[in-house]
């Protein structure tokens, strides 16, 4: 099968045509015929040598896909040869052809294409696992999402919006702010003429979020506790301004504020397995609905993934990147 391999580290022509043999399913896998798959930040660190997959995983980059069940494991209950399913994956997804234990694998909501349903696991497990499990978002509360136009943004402001919550999000541009108060946002904010904090302040009568979700790390610290609201939550899951920030400590003891954050590749399957139910539960139905929707920006050929990483790494995307493999 064709691949996207990395044999060194480096820009967006680090990504190079290569092939390896079709794995093979264990007790527990489903393969999966790869349709499309979605592209990552993850994908793109991976490929600069600064997020190796972790032990047993694949070595090329793609953390989801869509596509057919072309075989299943013995142990495999839930799914059969023929369906049509997307999965988070560990890594992989660069290819022709996968594997993933069932657990992580759901089936594709409704009617939607091959290519929208690649751009639903990491962006959904994410979203999911962190605004509503680690930042334990209510009824009633609010949410602030740093980079509402980015896949993780535009997931986030959609799915909080149609299960009631008020949702405030930043962008770097005013056309991307637009684009998000269409997905559900109350108010987007342009990062690079407003101050946020400042208008987070205004828009909750001086109160602040509930719960926010953040991707730039280390330069955000100081500026992201002083949205939150009495006993809010800080919930980090990318550090694209850096791994280091400063903390005002007697804000936090005074507020009762909590910082927290997680990584998603290396966490053990039970755990997206839950996820992935509650996930079938809450999130598949809106989709099956269309009440969400996913966003898409462009398609690239497999052959073509260095171009769609370049594309992603100009921020000029609303929503995912995907990739066409079975094109």
């Amino acid at each position: 099968m064709r691949i996207i391999d990395v044999p060194q580290p480096g820009g967006p022509d680090a990504l190079v045509v290569a092939q390896r043999p079709v794995p093979t399913p264990q007790a527990t896998e489903v393969l999966i015929k790869i349709a499309a798959a979605g592209i990552n930040r993850a994908d793109v660190l991976q490929r600069k040598g600064g997020y190796p997959p972790p032990a047993g995983a694949p070595s090329y980059p793609g953390l989801e896909a869509s596509g057919i069940v072309a075989e299943v494991g013995s142990a495999v209950r839930d799914f059969k040869v023929g369906d049509k399913v997307c999965a988070l994956l560990q890594g992989g997804g660069y290819a022709e052809y996968c594997t993933v234990d069932e657990g992580q694998v759901l089936p594709v909501p409704g009617a939607l294409s091959m290519i929208e349903a690649a751009s639903l696991p990491e962006a959904y497990f994410t979203v999911w696992s962190n605004v509503f499990g680690f930042g334990r978002l209510q009824p009633g509360e609010t949410l602030l999402v740093h980079g509402g136009s980015s896949g993780i943004g535009v997931s986030a402001i959609q799915l909080a919006k149609a299960l009631g919550h008020t949702v405030f999000t930043t962008a770097g541009s005013d056309d991307k702010c637009r684009f998000c108060e269409q997905l559900g946002a109350k108010r987007a904010i342009n990062y690079k003429s407003e101050d946020f904090v400042a208008v987070i302040a205004e828009e909750t009568g001086k109160r602040g979020v509930n719960v926010l979700l953040d991707m730039i790390g280390g330069s955000y610290l100081s500026k992201n506790l002083a949205c939150l609201a009495i006993e809010g939550r800080l919930v980090i899951i990318a550090t694209q301004g850096g791994l280091k920030g400063e903390a005002e400590l007697l804000r936090i003891m005074q507020r009762r504020l909590t910082i927290t954050g997680s990584t998603l590749r290396p966490r053990e399957v039970a755990f997206k397995r839950t996820v992935k139910q509650q996930l079938l539960t809450t999130v598949w139905p809106l989709l099956a609905k269309g009440q969400i929707q996913p966003i898409v920006d462009q398609v690239f050929p497999l052959e073509r993934a260095n171009e769609a990483h370049a594309y992603m790494e100009s921020s000029a995307h609303r929503g995912k990147i995907v990739i066409a493999v079975d094109a």
